[in-house]
């Protein structure tokens, strides 16, 4: 068994680095059909992060008051919005490309993960433009850049795995069983609430308080707006908890789906 999971192991990686190549052309041919007719272009990166934080601003300054100490609520809420975003728009894509692709999926072999993991690098190239509006609204509100957000690269890092985990578990099972991705659309609607992106994790309390924080994005979130806001590193202990769940999904998930990519052609 050790031995078949090495050498399982072993093919992936060689695989992906052999075919590297083909995963910036995937990444580019993706990027384009994105934004191809766009006039807003990369824009809209941008747009539907600015557009809920304007939303939830109202709500939660001139509604129902939250607070968020001394980090104004529109840079609190897009500074959740942003990581949010990406995990959910790659988290979709991905579990559609084989659906998607599927007319590639009988031609000449290649690792099928290409699919999810070039989806997952357009929402990074869509996350890194989102962050330039952080940039200037911690300018706007004063509030200086600390050196923790050289942190930043091993919080995305983490994020992608866990994403990129789940996405090879259920883009499989999409590609048998169409009703996952429209199952999946009204997990991640919920599943926004049942995160800490707009509000934060004091807020939380009791029995649902304790399930909620047991949400593995909510360590990356609020480590997110400790190195950009308030100059500090994630928790140790919640952040190692799901960098540890980050890694061992992400393993599990590439396993799984290496295995069963010889059949997507049949099932396409």
């Amino acid at each position: 068994m050790f031995s078949r999971l090495r050498r399982d192991v072993g093919e992936m990686f060689a695989e992906l680095r052999d075919y590297h190549d083909l995963l910036l052309l995937m990444t580019r041919r993706t990027f384009i059909l994105q934004y191809r007719r766009a006039l807003m272009g990369m824009g809209w990166a941008v747009f539907m992060p600015v557009i809920n934080t304007v939303v939830f601003t109202m709500i939660f300054t001139r509604v129902a008051r939250i607070d968020t100490g001394d980090i104004p609520y529109p840079l609190f809420a897009y500074c959740g919005l942003l990581p949010w975003n990406l995990f959910a728009t790659s988290l979709k894509n991905s579990v559609n490309g084989l659906v998607a692709n599927k007319a590639l999926l009988s031609k000449v072999y290649f690792p099928r993960e290409v699919f999810p993991f070039s989806t997952i690098l357009v929402s990074v190239i869509d996350f890194t433009v989102g962050l330039s509006l952080v940039a200037v609204m911690m300018l706007y509100y004063r509030i200086p850049p600390s050196a923790t957000v050289l942190f930043l690269p091993v919080l995305m890092v983490v994020q992608l795995m866990f994403t990129a985990g789940l996405a090879m578990l259920l883009a499989p099972a999409n590609l048998y069983y169409r009703d996952v991705k429209y199952i999946l659309d009204v997990v991640v609607a919920v599943g926004m609430f049942a995160t800490p992106v707009i509000y934060p994790t004091r807020h939380l309390s009791g029995t649902l308080g304790v399930l909620l924080q047991l949400n593995p994005l909510a360590p990356i979130i609020d480590g997110y707006r400790a190195v950009l806001l308030r100059g500090e590193l994630p928790q140790p202990g919640p952040f190692a908890a799901t960098a540890a769940v980050s890694l061992g999904l992400f393993a599990i998930g590439w396993l799984v789906f290496h295995r069963a990519e010889y059949a997507f052609a049949e099932n396409a």
